[in-house]
């Protein structure tokens, strides 16, 4: 009897280490963080950007699908959608969520005061009301500013060297886009010394693509400046064939406009922003605080010239501007 009271005192003793040293033992697997990217053009016509973002996220040891997850969502270039999608990602119970402009940034902020929101890029960040200052942001929102008004006045500028005999621009947007309202007056402010003559079209929905380039050719436009608008960026060919039926040159805001038949672009360098934003999300994986992330402004600037299109509206793009670009299409 002593022996088997010995025997199963022994057993329960050794089951009972055994227990005890197992967590310390085993290997727990690793938590993989997860965030989400809300877009609202076309995931398709992002793609750039998202490579961009990937490669960020590369570049400070965070691969895709091995050692971070990333939940993509799009509205397909419908803003009604997004108030769904955003409440729909923050109920992932995500490590971040990084939006694609203010019209994302807005629901997003709707739906969460406690997931951390990564602006990838943002016209206007305190104008909209999302952060206190670039310096302190506040709350729970951080990211980048794309805010550079005073590049719409370089664009107009740049057409001006391409189309001397420039007067009438028709410029394409959206009235009640942040940001938008700014950079037309600083066209405005371009346009006075320049002698041009100013006709503002708002595209809304696709519905309004052909609309405004009737408009543009009553009002005898000569070039078309495209201000941001994730409306026209989802139907971007559309518009690009447009401006090239009706011999206009234009000048867009964003270089996929030009990758796909349009004229030009003078920017701010959107993949580069992109790139950066990854920089947050590491940082926040890492226990910062959007609070305490200052907001950081564009860096780098682009130009992009599509002489095909050029030529197909019999348009000789002057030496000095094509030696200022950095990249040419041919």
């Amino acid at each position: 009897m002593k022996i088997f009271h010995k025997r199963l005192i022994s057993f329960v003793f050794g089951a009972l280490l055994f227990a005890l040293c197992l967590p310390a033992g085993a290997q727990q697997p690793k938590k993989v963080p997860r965030i989400g990217f809300l877009f609202v053009s076309s995931l398709s016509s992002n793609l750039a950007r998202a490579n961009a973002f990937r490669q960020g996220l590369r570049e400070l040891g965070y691969v895709e699908g091995k050692s971070i997850v990333i939940e993509w969502r799009s509205a397909d270039g419908k803003p009604d959608r997004l108030p769904a999608i955003a409440s729909e990602l923050v109920h992932l119970q995500l490590d971040a969520l990084v939006t694609a402009g203010p019209a994302a940034t807005g629901p997003a902020k709707q739906a969460t005061a406690t997931t951390p929101i990564i602006m990838a890029q943002d016209s206007d960040p305190i104008g909209n009301g999302f952060v206190a200052s670039l310096a302190r942001p506040g709350g729970n929102i951080t990211g980048l500013s794309a805010l550079s008004p005073e590049i719409s006045g370089k664009q107009l500028e740049l057409l001006k060297e391409i189309v001397p005999k420039l007067s009438r621009l028709a410029v394409f947007g959206i009235s009640n886009r942040p940001g938008n309202a700014q950079a037309l007056k600083e066209i405005e402010l371009a346009a006075r010394p320049l002698g041009v003559q100013l006709q503002y079209l708002d595209i809304l929905t696709a519905n309004d693509i052909e609309t405004a380039f009737g408009a543009a050719s009553k009002g005898r436009a000569d070039a078309v400046l495209m201000l941001g608008n994730p409306v026209a960026t989802s139907h971007r060919t559309q518009i690009t064939a447009f401006a090239a039926k009706n011999r206009l040159a234009a000048i867009y805001d964003r270089p996929e406009f030009v990758e796909d038949g349009g004229l030009m672009t003078y920017s701010v360098s959107q993949n580069d922003l992109y790139r950066r934003a990854a920089t947050y999300v590491y940082k926040i994986l890492k226990g910062a605080k959007p609070a305490d992330l200052p907001v950081e402004q564009p860096t780098k600037f682009e130009l992009v010239i599509n002489l095909k299109a050029a030529k197909q509206i019999g348009l000789t793009i002057p030496p000095t501007v094509l030696a200022r670009a950095d990249k040419v299409i041919r």
